[in-house]
């Protein structure tokens, strides 16, 4: 298993870097400049040219590059070019809370899944199946941005039940607050996965309940609820760990669109500002961790699955 894992982060080092590349050049080459924010209306051309030169905005972009490279690797993310602030502290500050919204909708989105995947299939072309069915497509193909929406103007406008924005109420430092606060930007978020789980797990459980080895083991004495849950259950559940792992890219980016929604203080609110503002080291910063979530995310992935299928150490 070590093997497999130096494996795959050695595999990694290289699409780091693509991304990195990438995602410099597309953001030297989008239309807009960041020193359009530092100036005013009677700055002359050499005031200009002065901020240009001190944001390092003169050189080429290979020069650019190479040089934030350079710091990278030195741990050094640089300073926000619109507040002036160490960007590795905004981000590291911000990071709990795309943690709390992204798990806490994973969580979600797979308790959920099951319990509707399985109910789904015990009740095959049923009320229950075909209500499940409907609701999961319209999970599937609906926008996040547009329910997160309607989500605000029903619970926050219409019924003022749940608070709108934000992760807290100023002056409540209480678990029920952040409750309330965390309840819209989940289901948001969790829409879609959870949706496309129960639809896997449905799709599983029935495939598992036509095997010969269920009617052998009942044949042998073992009660159906037995069989469901030692082995149908079993083997329906364990290719889960790769639809997550696959379902992790838009996870990340649902939670940039999520949090800029409902204003969540959290590492993709940063990424939106940052891109308004045209703030380089900062969008540089936030693609680079997302990007190193989504490799460090599939890489949990696949090591969960060599856990629970011994089958998989024998091939690594």
């Amino acid at each position: 298993m070590l093997n497999t894992i130096f494996k795959r982060i050695l595999q990694a080092i290289p699409m780091i870097i693509v991304i990195s590349i990438v995602s410099f050049i597309l953001i030297r080459m989008a239309p807009g400049d960041p020193v359009t924010a530092h100036i005013t209306p009677e700055a002359s051309i050499q005031d200009i040219e002065k901020i240009r030169e001190s944001m390092g905005l003169n050189d080429s972009y290979i020069v650019q590059y190479f040089r934030w490279a350079k710091a990278i690797l030195r741990g050094d993310f640089g300073y926000s070019f619109s507040n002036h602030q160490l960007v590795l502290k905004q981000i590291t500050e911000r990071l709990p809370a795309t943690f709390l919204l992204m798990g806490t909708s994973m969580l979600i989105s797979i308790i959920l899944g099951v319990i509707i995947g399985v109910i789904s299939a015990m009740n095959k072309n049923g009320i229950f199946d075909k209500i499940f069915i409907l609701l999961s497509y319209i999970g599937i193909s609906i926008p996040s941005f547009w329910f997160g929406m309607m989500l605000l103007q029903l619970f926050a406008l219409k019924l003022n039940i749940l608070p709108s924005v934000g992760m807290r109420t100023v002056g409540v430092n209480t678990f029920s607050d952040l409750l309330k606060h965390l309840i819209m930007p989940v289901i948001t978020l969790s829409i879609a996965d959870t949706s496309v789980i129960s639809r896997y797990v449905r799709a599983r459980v029935i495939e598992q309940m036509d095997q010969d080895y269920v009617l052998t083991e009942i044949a042998y004495g073992a009660s159906k609820t037995e069989v469901f849950f030692k082995s149908i259950l079993k083997n329906a559940i364990l290719p889960l760990i790769t639809i997550i792992g696959m379902s992790l890219p838009a996870l990340i980016s649902g939670a940039f669109v999520t949090e800029s929604i409902f204003g969540w203080p959290g590492l993709g609110q940063l990424g939106m500002k940052s891109i308004f503002a045209y703030d380089y080291p900062m969008i540089m910063a936030t693609t680079m961790f997302a990007s190193i979530l989504l490799i460090v995310g599939n890489l949990i992935s696949d090591i969960l699955y060599m856990i629970v299928d011994p089958r998989i150490k024998e091939l690594n």
